[in-house]
């Protein structure tokens, strides 16, 4: 492998890291699936969430989609080892949301990632999702800005 090769293969995979958080947050379920093979698999084992195939990953995703008032993610670069056709990486992440029935959830996580190359550029086999933080403190926020005075001559 070539040292350009590896450096594609790396930009690849974290693009594709940052489609599946942005899919995740657009709620976008036919995008979100068509970044892992057909057979792969999305867990949270701290959740009790195991989803072994794109159909499971679509349907479940949108089941818990459906439990927030709101939700955001952020995702940061971790690291990526690539072997040939295959890699593993480790991507770092922040969550925070309002579930339906007012409960408050707030978090810091590790995607821990197999990926694999397909026609289709690289795909994910494996993301599992570990729980490194969890707080349940209230979270009083909005979703809009709502009330805030703009100074005036600002683009805001």
């Amino acid at each position: 492998m070539t040292d350009f090769q590896a450096i594609a293969d790396r930009f690849e995979i974290e693009a594709l890291r940052g489609e599946f958080t942005d899919a995740r947050m657009m709620d976008d379920y036919d995008r979100l699936v068509s970044l892992f093979t057909p057979d792969g698999g999305l867990r949270i084992p701290d959740a009790g969430v195991r989803f072994d195939s794109r159909e499971e990953i679509r349907a479940g995703t949108a089941r818990l989609r459906d439990l927030w008032e709101f939700f955001l993610q952020t995702t940061h670069p971790g690291v990526i080892q690539v072997d040939g056709d295959t890699a593993v990486g480790r991507a770092y992440l922040q969550e925070s949301g309002r579930l339906g029935d007012g409960r408050s959830h707030s978090n810091y996580g590790v995607y821990h990632d197999t990926y694999r190359r397909t026609p289709d550029g690289w795909r994910f086999t494996l993301r599992v999702y570990e729980i490194k933080y969890y707080d349940h403190s209230p979270l009083t926020g909005s979703t809009s800005y709502s009330g805030i005075a703009v100074p005036a001559g600002s683009d805001g």
